[in-house]
């Protein structure tokens, strides 16, 4: 064969084999996309006061995930085999430490994130009532009300038109809930100043007791004071070493108010069981929740 004519026979195969390596990349890519989709959803404004976020996650094949704690309530729609008869709706109270599961093929969810100090006429239970459980809407709103919700859950288009009827149910419920009584103005306000200061300190500036002020909060937002501002320095912490992964860890621990860089990695350990850069790992590797 001459020179020339085997060279555009190497030339052609190697284009083919590009383009068969550029398929296969391509085809990995679209099924990576299909097989799980997080969306975060703005909440609308007649929902805004007591929503704080809405997400959706439509999962094509099983998954690992992890559950990043916080101190909100959540309100939870899952679809799918996991779920009883298909459809269940639960409240997800306040949590404090980091939770591993594996999300079954075929599972969509819709997680509705409330503000902290949701009232309680809203929600049919407490904060403090709800911490660290999982409960079926049936046992806070009632059976007919759940089923109602269910029912109209059933019959939505998609994900996203099941994340507007949870929001609406929501909405439905503020009409009966009166506005934020001043224990909650107070846990709200504490929780704000509880980014800088400690708890004796704040009381001192509140003008009431410590104990007053422990027994408010941990009944309004579900956690105790202590156990909220290390959630808070957990989330500024993980937040900055995402951001930025070439950052210093006794830098990021000054930053998110730690004592120092040991401070922050028994905090870790305590919250997710692991060290910090092994929980970046494992977000690496299975997205979070929330």
């Amino acid at each position: 064969m001459a020179l020339g004519a085997r060279l555009v026979l190497e030339e052609t195969d190697k284009r083919a084999t590009n383009l068969a390596r550029q398929s296969r990349v391509h085809q990995n890519r679209l099924m990576h996309t299909s097989a799980v989709r997080n969306s975060r959803i703005a909440p609308s404004a007649p929902a805004a006061s007591a929503v704080a976020a809405l997400f959706v996650y439509e999962h094509d094949r099983d998954m690992p995930r992890i559950s990043i704690p916080r101190s909100e309530i959540h309100l939870v729609a899952r679809f799918g085999p996991s779920a009883r008869n298909g459809l269940d709706v639960h409240a997800l109270g306040g949590r404090l430490k980091v939770q591993r599961k594996l999300i079954r093929s075929g599972q969509r969810v819709v997680m509705l994130r409330l503000h902290l100090g949701a009232p309680e006429a809203m929600l049919g239970a407490s904060a403090s009532a709800l911490a660290g459980r999982i409960v079926a809407l049936p046992d806070l709103w009632g059976d007919a009300a759940a089923r109602r919700l269910c029912d109209r859950l059933a019959d939505a288009h998609d994900t996203v038109d099941a994340a507007a009827i949870l929001e609406s149910a929501i909405i439905e419920r503020l009409t009966f809930a009166d506005g934020r009584s001043a224990h909650a103005r107070l846990a709200l306000d504490v929780a704000d100043r509880l980014a800088t200061a400690r708890v004796n300190a704040v009381a001192a500036d509140l003008g009431v007791s410590e104990r007053h002020l422990r027994r408010v909060f941990r009944d309004i937002v579900g956690v105790s004071p202590k156990a909220f501002a290390k959630l808070t320095r957990f989330h500024r912490a993980l937040r900055a070493a995402r951001e930025d992964s070439h950052a210093r860890w006794a830098k990021i621990a000054a930053v998110a108010g730690y004592y120092d860089q040991a401070h922050l990695i028994a905090e870790f350990h305590a919250i997710a069981g692991v060290t910090p850069r092994a929980l970046l790992r494992e977000l690496g590797a299975a997205p979070s929740v929330g």
